[in-house]
């Protein structure tokens, strides 16, 4: 290829990039803004302006990455990134992720270092770069700059039990992302490539004895399974969510997912179909581990941990059921989890906020607050999956194609995965019933917190009533976007 080519391949690469090159540049310019506010001007000044920045900055990365919808999909710096519908559209879920944890600690008024912004802005960008990633390499690079910024969001907070929290993550962080690149390395002297995408990644790893295949592919999620928060590299999760302030875990337990999972749909795509039991494996034991432990659990925030790691196996079912319907479902569900997990820990917060958010803390606020604990009983319903919300169609969904799978491949694995989802679908119901419980049945025992119920509290309890409602009876709103992918 001659240096004319060359080039020019490199600014049609660069020109799929823009909203990318914008949150590295919009970074450098919100750090030279903290310098140049906080010299000149009273610190709340500084902060106010600086939370506006950041504001407009995250509005102006989502226009630039609706104008890439429709791009025809093409590699950008081949093989290392990948751009599509797709792509674009679980950025904008994270970019809606983003957005929605800023009005979080705008509406209750949380306190964090400046740096906080600089630092979910790098985290976008890790996660921005991951959706398009199609190469070991890139995925790699995109996961550790994600992984950084997390542990980062997690200690740099006013709280004493952020720092155990932040460093119990680094180092769970530390040994999968280890183990990772450890696999990653196998998988190279398995097949001579690290484009997952590539036909001779499929091959090279049917080429293999199915112990030494399964061992380099476990290995080698290791890392995206930790994101996911999935059985065993789920023990930090717990820990993390109780430690951190509740709009930084809002984001951190959907935003990494979402990129995570389309990382995951591209791998089992590519794959040899000997993943699939595998995962299916995982997704039936974090599911059960998740929803188990969570019955237990006194304190709200490590009650959706637990909720999580059992989410994240329902994501991860319509991923194994390789086809197009429940890649649709696993899309949809992941849609419909940031919406409802970001919508509780709102909620949560709106109720009881800064305190340590235990169970007994809610005891009686349903009667004092009834809209804000109607909403959140909305939403504990639509995670427990049932009818009328949002939770109901997206189980739905990818249960319909694990068993159209089934029926097809007639694997007896897919069979049992079902079943189990389901059961534990129903075991799930006696926590996420406890918040109602304790909200409307329960008498307060001690004086609860004074609540943010402000106007702005109640108008956004109401749109993310009508939104979990809303798409349980017009999926299509979201389906219409998602079958374009």
């Amino acid at each position: 290829m001659s240096l004319n080519e060359q080039l020019t391949l490199i600014s049609r690469s660069l020109t799929g990039i823009v909203p990318e090159l914008f949150l590295a540049l919009f970074l450098l310019v919100y750090l030279v803004a903290e310098l140049l506010l906080f010299r000149c001007g009273s610190k709340a000044r500084a902060e106010r302006w600086l939370f506006r920045i950041t504001l407009a900055g995250a509005v102006i990365t989502l226009g630039l990455v609706l104008a890439q919808w429709g791009s025809p999909p093409a590699y950008r710096f081949e093989p290392l990134l990948f751009l599509d519908n797709k792509a674009v559209f679980f950025k904008l879920l994270i970019l809606g992720a983003w957005l929605f944890a800023l009005l979080h600690i705008r509406l209750l008024r949380h306190k964090f270092p400046p740096e906080l912004n600089a630092i979910l802005i790098a985290a976008v960008l890790g996660m921005s770069l991951l959706c398009m990633a199609t190469h070991w390499l890139t995925v790699y690079l995109a996961l550790e700059l994600l992984s950084l910024s997390s542990y980062l969001l997690v200690a740099l907070s006013p709280y004493k039990k952020a720092a155990e929290g932040g460093l119990k993550y680094l180092l769970f962080g530390a040994v999968s992302s280890a183990v990772m690149l450890y696999g990653i390395s196998l998988l190279y002297g398995l097949t001579g490539t690290l484009d997952l995408t590539a036909e001779a990644m499929r091959i090279g790893l049917s080429a293999n004895p199915p112990l030494v295949m399964n061992i380099a592919m476990l290995m080698t999620l290791g890392g995206l399974l930790f994101k996911l928060s999935l059985v065993p590299f789920h023990a930090w999760a717990p820990d993390v969510y109780e430690a951190a302030p509740t709009p930084l875990v809002s984001f951190l337990s959907v935003a990494p997912k979402a990129a995570v999972v389309l990382v995951l749909m591209r791998v089992s795509s590519a794959w040899p179909t000997d993943l699939l039991p595998l995962l299916g494996g995982i997704a039936l034991i974090s599911i059960t581990v998740g929803n188990v432990t969570a019955l237990w659990q006194q304190n709200a925030r490590r009650l959706l941990a637990y909720s999580s790691i059992a989410q994240a196996g329902y994501l991860l079912v319509g991923i194994v059921a390789y086809s197009q319907l429940g890649f649709e479902g696993a899309t949809f569900y992941t849609a419909s989890y940031i919406l409802l997990n970001m919508a509780a820990f709102l909620l949560i917060d709106l109720l009881a906020p800064r305190s340590e958010t235990l169970l007994t803390d809610y005891e009686g606020l349903g009667k004092k607050h009834p809209w804000i604990s109607i909403t959140l009983t909305v939403t504990m319903i639509a995670l427990a999956g049932l009818p009328p919300t949002v939770g109901f169609t997206a189980k739905l969904l990818i249960f319909s194609g694990l068993w159209d799978s089934y029926q097809l491949m007639g694997e007896p694995w897919m069979l049992w995965l079902l079943v189990g989802g389901i059961l534990n679908a129903a075991i799930s119901l006696a926590y996420y019933l406890r918040l109602p419980y304790l909200l409307f049945f329960k008498n307060t025992s001690s004086e609860p917190a004074t609540p943010i119920y402000l106007s702005g509290g109640r108008i956004i309890s109401g749109v993310l009533f009508l939104a979990i409602l809303l798409l349980f009876f017009k999926p299509e709103l979201l389906m219409q976007w998602i079958s374009t992918l």
